[in-house]
């Protein structure tokens, strides 16, 4: 009778999630914790590439539109310490021609990252990139900056949710829900990239930004012990 209505029971959580299961090892359940947080900082990436074919002018200009960028980036309010270099690299360029490869240059690639704690001063930080001419500004993303608190949130409630379903199985399969067996978790998911992505408008029209939740969710792997009713 047990091993029919640990069955039954099985396909029927094959409807719903979250994901859970009894076994004769135990009730397994995989569930979600999720929060949600208005982002308040933003962050891109300005990569300014230059091609030459002399290495060390390739990387001199590089290094003169750089300069350009921090002045533009210094003059609309952000610091120095968070317009700093996420990537450097000179490097030969190639080209196929007549059956051999060509040494056409060098790429001069400098990647400035820069982090904006106010978003009110967004626009003004990504129209003062453009307006440098200095390279290309990638994507905005935008992150809650309590980030770690808010995962540890939901983290606590997958861990919560995770019982209270397991107890839920316990009690439909006429036992009780006993102690826990294991219990692990998958990395949160931070939609940095997909949060919100956009290009700078003209820098006439000044660039506006609007920005909006930030979604994280944890997931966690459970097990428990499946014990059966007490005998009166």
């Amino acid at each position: 009778m047990k091993a029919s209505l640990l069955v039954l029971l099985y396909a029927g959580l094959l409807l719903f999630t979250p994901v859970a299961r009894a076994t004769d090892e135990g009730i397994s359940v995989t569930a979600t914790g999720t929060v949600r947080a208005m982002v308040d900082s933003a962050v891109f990436d300005v990569v300014v590439g230059v091609t030459d074919r002399d290495a060390a002018k390739a990387a001199s200009k590089s290094a003169e539109r750089v300069v350009l960028l921090q002045q533009a980036l210094r003059a609309s309010g952000i610091p120095p310490a968070d317009a700093v270099t996420a990537g450097y690299s000179v490097s030969p360029e190639w080209v196929w021609d007549s059956g051999r490869n060509e040494l056409r240059g060098y790429v001069a690639r400098h990647v400035v990252r820069v982090t904006v704690r106010e978003l009110r001063k967004a626009g003004a930080a990504i129209d003062a990139a453009v307006g440098s001419r200095a390279g290309d500004v990638g994507p905005v993303r935008f992150v809650a900056s309590r980030y770690e608190l808010l995962r540890r949130d939901a983290l606590d409630l997958a861990v919560r949710n995770a019982k209270t379903d397991a107890g839920v199985m316990a009690r439909a399969a006429g036992g009780r829900l006993g102690t826990l067996l294991e219990l692990g978790t998958e990395r949160a998911e931070r939609p940095l990239d997909a949060a919100v992505l956009m290009k700078a408008s003209p820098a006439a029209a000044g660039t506006e930004i609007a920005p909006g939740e930030q979604e994280i969710v944890v997931t966690v792997h459970s097990r428990w012990r499946f014990a059966q009713p007490s005998s009166r």
